[in-house]
């Protein structure tokens, strides 16, 4: 067997590192979810009381972004029209962050007929920010956007 000059070992060495460096470096996590929410928004014109819904769907993982559909279901008699969304996220896990997570709501001002239910009011984007902090305990874990209305 031939011994390897000092050069050689050199870039042995240097070859082995860079190919663990590049190896760690191309794990990431992945998982989907799916999820939803909802809220309430009353009229201030007397029109009653709709139920908001906030869905998304699946694919939800670290760095990635989902649309999310705003909806409302009037149960009165009188038609409304909805005002500003806000929303927010919350988990059921404690280690699911909700700060990492970032909603938005754009606002249609649809009007909602008397006794209707999925009408379109709105429309946004989840984002799932990656950390550099281990965010495994969002695997499995339920997110809710919440949507409120004024």
């Amino acid at each position: 067997m031939r011994k390897l000059s000092k050069k050689s070992r050199v870039a042995a060495a240097v070859g082995a590192v860079a190919l663990v460096a590049v190896g760690g470096g191309a794990a990431y996590a992945y998982w989907t979810t799916t999820g939803s929410g909802s809220g309430n928004a009353a009229n201030s014109a007397g029109g009653g009381t709709v139920t908001l819904h906030a869905t998304f769907d699946a694919g939800l993982a670290p760095g990635n972004t989902v649309a999310v559909a705003y909806t409302a279901d009037n149960a009165s008699t009188t038609g409304t029209v909805v005002g500003a969304l806000q929303a927010n996220v919350t988990t059921d896990n404690a280690g699911c962050l909700p700060e990492w997570f970032d909603v938005t709501a754009v606002t249609s001002g649809s009007a909602v007929a008397p006794t209707s239910t999925g009408t379109s009011v709105g429309s946004g984007a989840l984002t799932f920010n990656d950390s550099t902090a281990n965010q495994d305990a969002c695997k499995g874990a339920v997110v809710t956007v919440n949507v409120t209305s004024e």
